[in-house]
């Protein structure tokens, strides 16, 4: 099958009953939406554990200035809200994209005030287009 274009919109056909195959579209929403959904709620669990990292080691000095707590403290935040954001994702991808694209920026924002790790920075503007493509393919489904 082949996208037509209708006013410069690509148009996906709808699968016919009885299909088995998904389209690439298709393929590409459950691909992104299963990781924006687990890869939040992974991260997001493991601020209040420190498995992976040492997450406290990646907050600038800034924001505990603005929000007065501990830098692990502000990790239990940031880990709310990112378990949050992966469910968001799961249950409304068009929203929780955006939610999870601001939310990068704002990691990018403040590894970059830190002036270390410009490499998880770069990693995670890939990241931040990878759910503003979810909120594109999202769109479409809506």
């Amino acid at each position: 099958m082949s996208s037509a274009s209708t006013h410069g919109r690509a148009h996906f056909p709808a699968k016919r009953a009885g299909t088995a195959a998904m389209s690439g579209a298709d393929q590409a929403f459950t691909m992104l939406r299963t990781i924006y959904t687990v890869a939040p709620i992974l991260f997001g669990l493991d601020k209040f554990f420190n498995i992976l990292t040492q997450w406290p080691m990646y907050l600038a000095p800034a924001a505990t200035q603005v929000v007065p707590v501990t830098p692990q403290m502000f990790m239990y935040g940031v880990g709310v809200v990112e378990i949050i954001a992966g469910l968001i994702v799961a249950w409304r991808p068009r929203w929780g994209s955006l939610i999870v694209a601001l939310w990068l920026l704002g990691i990018i924002v403040n590894l970059l005030v830190l002036g270390h790790f410009f490499d998880v920075a770069l990693r995670d503007f890939g990241l931040l287009v990878g759910a503003l493509a979810l909120n594109r393919l999202a769109t479409r489904r809506a």
